[in-house]
């Protein structure tokens, strides 16, 4: 056998590294446990590469006959042989730049723990700069809410202006410093979509949901030129964080123009290692973008290259629950701030909602709704029927679909509604957690019906939503998915376990019917001729090894076209 280079094991991914790209032959032959997530053909023996394509799935022999004489074989035993993994909902520059040019925290830090973060990271900045960082915890909002909390923060941040995203990167906490660079010191009521958390005597906390953070970010960078190598640096740097899962397959949830021009920078020189797919963003309460909604999707078809598609707009309709903005039927606990009849509401009207459907489909372009509520699903589904009556096939992705009300289920397979899940959210954490603390027991019991969903034919999809989630890692969604139970061990218990699915599907959620959902399956997903070749070497086969050792599988290489884009 030839040598190629390639090695059978190796240690976890260490993802602080960069990208490993090594030359591969034009023509080889990969044999093991291959499953090609091909419904027609769902095992096979030995596929065969040329020129970044497959040319071959079957036996060795029917491999080999594909290529010329002498092609290297790579024997890859004791593990399997899976299409690339995909993601279909993450923020892959966001999870870039936070990792090159921000503090970070876990989402389990107590306030303590982000103070002492804080102070160490100051040190290394120049005086006034601005401190960018994350993750403090939902679960941390009732303590952050003080003018005592905002005391200690601007204590230990000196003069420097200080934003800091929580773990669902809808909400910020800021110091003094940063509310009066942005103004939020002279506001005396709240921006459209935004909620500023006050004291007694009216002053703000520094803590500011939706809108309201989105403001401080805006003027953050109104501060600062970044140019497009800034953005593609950031894009790319994501990217290499994905290959070290196996993921070259995914779709951006909320692309700017930015994200358009690091994605085009990245084609043009040829440093775009993977197929990626851009959601426009209609509307924005989080990261503070001018630039979105029609002037944005008329822009979107100027971006399109072989590897990059800009055919998904992205709209948010509402929050979160632990903050209370998510719409649901049922009220939420009740509180002192909003009483017993608290439901949450949608960012936009349901014409307003219907309304950009319509100018979504005239553009050939799907959207995908960001729903943490079951009303918020509930109007999207009601909006998505008036468009099928109108003969309008658009596609539609139900973001999140945390909460869904039993009576809406049926409703995906008949209208076409993609179910796009995520993980953390249906094993125990922070986030479940913060929920329970906010929303009635038997609304929670409810949360993410997975099983109901398959059962009710959706079509379901994994996106890690990272880096909401602490890691794009596609063993722990499936761990999750098919235990209900944290795949790290920090959070014990098991999460309304009626919900769990199989690990087939869970595998084929975040493979295949991933790929199908983004719009890729027609390159890849699937392990088949004519396809990308876009595939793992894993260390261990995940349809044969026990449930319990999902969580711990590793990717041993990562290939993209042919070419080798990570290696353990």
């Amino acid at each position: 056998m030839e040598s190629t280079g390639w090695r059978g094991s190796g240690a976890a991914p260490r993802v602080s590294e960069p990208l490993v790209s090594t030359p591969l032959p034009r023509d080889y032959v990969i044999s093991g446990a291959i499953h090609t997530m091909d419904e027609a053909n769902p095992r096979a023996q030995a596929l065969a590469v040329s020129a970044g394509k497959i040319v071959a799935v079957g036996t060795l022999a029917e491999a080999r006959a594909a290529l010329p004489s002498g092609a290297p074989v790579v024997e890859h035993d004791g593990g399997a042989v899976l299409p690339t993994l995909v993601d279909a909902h993450n923020h892959h520059a966001e999870a870039g730049k936070e990792d090159l040019f921000q503090l970070s925290f876990p989402a389990t830090a107590g306030v303590e723990e982000i103070l002492d973060a804080i102070a160490e990271y100051a040190a290394t900045l120049e005086p006034g700069a601005w401190l960018v960082g994350g993750l403090w915890g939902s679960n941390l909002v009732a303590e952050l809410s003080t003018t005592e909390a905002l005391a200690r923060l601007d204590a230990v941040s000196g003069d420097r202006p200080v934003l800091l995203t929580d773990d669902s990167h809808h909400n910020k906490w800021a110091n003094t410093a940063a509310m009066r660079a942005a103004g939020i010191l002279d506001l005396d009521e709240d921006p459209h979509g935004g909620h500023i958390i006050r004291d007694s005597n009216g002053n703000p906390t520094g803590l500011l949901f939706e809108a309201a953070g989105a403001l401080v970010e805006k003027h953050r960078l109104s501060t600062v030129e970044l140019d497009d190598e800034f953005y593609a640096r950031c894009s790319e740097r994501g990217i290499e964080m994905l290959a070290q899962y196996g993921i070259v397959a995914f779709q951006d949830a909320a692309a700017s123009i930015n994200t358009l021009r690091g994605f085009a920078r990245l084609e043009e020189q040829g440093r775009l290692k993977a197929w990626a797919v851009s959601s426009m963003l209609i509307n924005d309460n989080i990261f503070g973008n001018e630039l979105v909604g029609e002037e944005l999707m008329a822009l979107g078809a100027g971006f399109a290259t072989e590897h990059h598609r800009p055919t998904w707009t992205k709209i948010f309709l509402d929050g979160v629950p632990p903050t209370r903005n998510a719409a649901f039927l049922e009220p939420y606990l009740p509180d002192a701030e909003h009483g017993h009849e608290h439901f949450g509401t949608t960012l936009i009207p349901q014409s307003e909602l219907e309304e950009w459907l319509r100018r979504a489909s005239a553009l050939d372009l799907g959207v995908k709704i960001h729903c943490t509520g079951d009303a918020s699903v509930r109007s999207v589904l009601d909006a998505v029927e008036q468009l099928r009556s109108e003969g309008s096939e658009v596609p539609v992705h139900i973001a999140h679909g945390q909460f869904v009300s039993e009576a809406d289920r049926p409703r995906f397979a008949r209208l076409g509604v993609i179910a796009e899940i995520s993980p953390f959210i249906w094993f125990p954490g922070v986030i479940p957690s913060a929920i329970g603390e906010v929303l009635p027991a038997e609304v929670v019991a409810g949360l993410q019906p997975n099983r109901s969903l398959l059962d009710a034919g959706a079509h379901v999809a994994v996106g890690s939503d990272w880096p909401v989630s602490e890691s794009p890692n596609p063993w722990h969604a499936v761990y999750g998915l098919v235990t209900r139970q944290d795949p790290t061990g920090a959070f014990p218990g098991t999460l309304n376990a009626d919900q769990a699915i199989t690990r087939e599907e869970a595998i084929a959620a975040v493979t295949s019917r991933g790929a199908d959902a983004v719009g890729l399956g027609d390159v890849t997903g699937r392990l088949r001729v004519g396809n990308s070749a876009d595939f793992v070497l894993l260390d261990r086969d995940p349809f044969e090894v026990p449930v319990q050792e999902l969580a711990g599988t590793r990717v041993l290489a990562t290939v993209f076209a042919g070419e080798r884009v990570y290696e353990a």
